[in-house]
């Protein structure tokens, strides 16, 4: 038994979804604790029934949901937009994959429809400060939870409740629209028929999630937390403002399901091999040049949910080591090493150089980090293999791998003193390594 959080260690885009869904074939329950439809966890794998090459890009489900007979639940921590809930699941039953093995908490606070428009309108309003949000609602959700505004699954279960709620609401976020002068206008009416009819067609998913993982955990059963995001998104850990509305540290994990933190036993970091980031906020290692370039065609670095070009750098080990230290990682997944292939030198930011002063530690002011200059550590690189080739590596298992890309991965280990549990060389599930004792 095991119970074992993915978490990512940089800006997100880390392949956390491909992770996830590779641990997932071992797995009983996988469980997503935070965040919204504002995620996009892209998944490639070999259906073995048809031996034909898959695609999925899941925002609020949980990517083991792929995995008959796996149980994917919804936590408590996460919020949900009912509508594109039901596309997802309605997309998945298009591509001959089921939904009964499904679970949405009860706890779990739904984005409204005023909090799409309000999205829009309060990042408009922050100009520079903006995070670049998504604009799928997703800080004004968690903004309503936290004052205790917001409606949750049990609410649209219960007319009563859902009424009262939403005559207190309506008129007060009316009010807030109109400091906008944005023109919208609510209509408490069709909000209530609407949440009626999503509690309606997703009654049989909404249950005690809390009590079904506990149950689970009891039994013996191997559970997945799966996060969103990525550490420096973290609204109290990462580059604040720049980051998104919850919790997407390790510490949220039992939070966000519903479990106690003594009965997590694994916490694994996935790292880029690169560094990528989509929105606002200070790059320290961004390259704008030829480089960056090469990373972004390469690795496809478009976001999954919007399809925005991510910026590219080298990787930032002040991230990286920041992140071991809030998240308290057991090990670690390097992905994307097959995108660094055919580069002749390799960079790793160690440290960063503040008006002549050596910084180790990732700091919390923004101006510093936007003055802040990346010391580096050059590495050689290794050749641009073709997918065959890598195929052929992850056949023949962890000898085969390059000594270049062998001293580049060790000295991530060795930074952030976490052994290795695999590499990733490419987008499909069965592109991954195993790492055994940790060392390559």
């Amino acid at each position: 038994m095991a119970v074992r959080v993915i978490i990512g260690t940089q800006w997100g885009d880390e392949g956390k979804g491909k992770i996830t869904d590779y641990y997932a074939e071992k797995a009983d329950v996988i469980v997503r604790f935070q965040g919204g439809n504002n995620a996009g966890h892209t998944i490639i794998f070999q259906n073995p029934a048809t031996g034909k090459t898959e695609k999925f890009k899941l925002h609020v489900i949980p990517s083991g949901i792929l995995h008959l007979g796996k149980k994917a639940v919804i936590g408590n921590g996460v919020v949900v937009d009912p509508g594109k809930l039901l596309e997802e699941t309605e997309g998945l039953k298009e591509a001959g994959y089921g939904t009964d093995n499904l679970y949405i908490s009860d706890r779990a606070n739904i984005t409204m429809p005023y909090h799409l428009i309000i999205d829009a309108l309060e990042d408009k309003m922050k100009g520079k400060l903006g995070a670049g949000t998504t604009q799928r609602g997703i800080g004004p959700t968690y903004t309503d939870k936290a004052a205790r505004y917001g409606i949750r699954f049990s609410d649209i279960l219960d007319r009563g409740v859902l009424k009262e709620k939403l005559d207190l609401i309506v008129p007060y976020k009316q009010k807030y629209l109109k400091l906008f002068d944005s023109g919208e206008s609510l209509s408490k009416q069709e909000l209530f028929y609407s949440m009626i009819e999503y509690g309606n067609k997703l009654r049989n998913y909404i249950t005690d999630t809390s009590k079904l993982i506990c149950n689970e955990i009891k039994k013996g059963k191997e559970v997945l937390l799966e996060g969103a995001q990525g550490t420096h998104l973290d609204v109290d850990h990462g580059i604040y403002p720049y980051t998104t509305s919850s919790n997407t540290v390790a510490g949220n994990a039992a939070t966000g399901s519903g479990i106690g933190p003594t009965m997590i036993d694994e916490v694994i970091g996935v790292v880029k091999a690169y560094t990528t980031r989509v929105g606002g906020g200070p790059v320290p290692t961004e390259l704008e040049d030829e480089t960056g370039n090469y990373l972004l065609d390469k690795g496809k670095e478009y976001g999954a949910t919007t399809g925005r070009a991510r910026r590219c750098g080298w990787l930032d080990m002040v991230m990286v080591r920041y992140s071991a230290r809030v998240n308290g990682l057991t090990g670690i997944v390097i992905t994307k090493l097959d995108v660094l292939g055919g580069l002749e030198r390799l960079k790793a930011a160690v440290s960063y150089d503040y008006n002549g002063e050596r910084i180790m530690d990732f700091p919390a002011n923004m101006r510093i980090l936007a003055e802040c200059t990346p010391v580096y550590k050059e590495f050689p690189g290794w050749p641009d293999y073709s997918e065959e080739q890598w195929g052929e590596i992850v056949r023949e298992g962890i000898g085969s791998l390059p000594k270049e890309l062998k001293t580049y991965v060790r000295f991530i280990s060795k930074e952030i003193n976490t052994p290795i549990k695999l590499l990733s060389v490419g987008p499909v599930r069965h592109q991954t390594i195993e790492v055994k004792d940790g060392r390559v």
